[in-house]
């Protein structure tokens, strides 16, 4: 029993672990494809590499990873891979691309839990509501929904997702000053 008990966890194991070895390149490229999507999608045309000029920033104790893109060598903005934990229902992972002036040029979800209906509104994919940071340079743009005394429209309904959203692009700002890009 015991012999057959070792046999059957060690077939199990060893099969565990040929599939984590087979499936680990392709999922890591698969994220990279996806991260590559969403700076391309944030930040003006760029010729540089931005994954290979990345570096971190520590931003309010913690890490977010700024993308400097560049054409022909001369800076055009930068993504940044931010997140906050104030979602409604826990992190909100978001590139928010700057260009080099500072301003918004775009932002892309990259992962929430929020409501469906209300608070995934923050996705392009469901409403049009986060273009209004569009062309926003947070310098002047009060990063804070008008409950709050701030400029950005609230989504109805869905208020702690509409703050979070704005905690992560003004948590993207401070990652993109300190790294020395405006």
């Amino acid at each position: 029993m015991v012999l057959t008990l070792f046999l059957v966890t060690l077939i199990a194991s060893t099969t565990l672990g040929f599939i984590y070895q087979l499936t680990k390149e392709p999922i890591a490229e698969a994220k990279l494809r996806e991260k590559n999507t969403a700076i391309k999608q944030v930040v003006p045309d760029f010729t540089n590499q931005p994954n290979a000029e990345a570096y971190d920033v520590a931003v309010e104790g913690d890490t977010m990873i700024v993308y400097p893109a560049k054409k022909d060598g001369k800076l055009v903005g930068a993504a940044v891979a931010a997140f906050t934990e104030k979602g409604y229902s826990g992190r909100i992972r978001l590139m928010v691309g700057f260009n080099a002036n500072g301003t918004i040029n775009n932002i892309s979800v990259l992962e929430h839990q929020e409501t469906p209906g209300l608070g995934d509104k923050i996705d392009k994919a469901k409403s049009e509501w986060s273009s209004q940071f569009n062309g926003k340079n947070p310098e002047d743009f009060q990063l804070q929904v008008r409950k709050d005394g701030g400029d950005v429209d609230a989504i109805t309904a869905a208020t702690i997702s509409s703050r979070a959203y704005c905690d992560a692009v003004q948590r993207a700002f401070k990652a993109f000053k300190k790294g020395g890009l405006q």
